[in-house]
């Protein structure tokens, strides 16, 4: 992502440091329960009034640490084997099993 200021005074790069920390955050909370959770949720954590813009840095960023092994994604129940960034429709992320 570059580093061009967004309209709140963060950078392309603050943006994706907070969604990777959320990201992070959320994936031991739902693994717990044996849970997923939806990528929007992390939108809308970082940025409750205008989180729909930032789905693909969400899916962009889940992507790394999904590669990282940080992070799986599924759709519809099944491990995807696609990239996330790549994958149509919706989505849902965990904890690596």
């Amino acid at each position: 992502m570059s580093k061009r200021p967004r309209h709140d005074g963060d950078t392309s790069a603050d943006i994706e440091a907070r969604l990777r920390a959320e990201l992070l955050r959320l994936a031991p909370l739902r693994a717990v329960r044996g849970a997923t959770f939806c990528p929007s949720e992390v939108a809308r954590a970082v940025a409750p009034a205008h989180w729909r813009p930032l789905m693909p840095a969400v899916r962009a960023v889940a992507a790394g640490l999904i590669a990282d092994g940080a992070l799986e994604a599924t759709q519809r129940g099944v491990p995807l084997t696609c990239s996330v960034v790549a994958a149509r429709g919706p989505i849902r992320l965990r904890a690596p099993r």
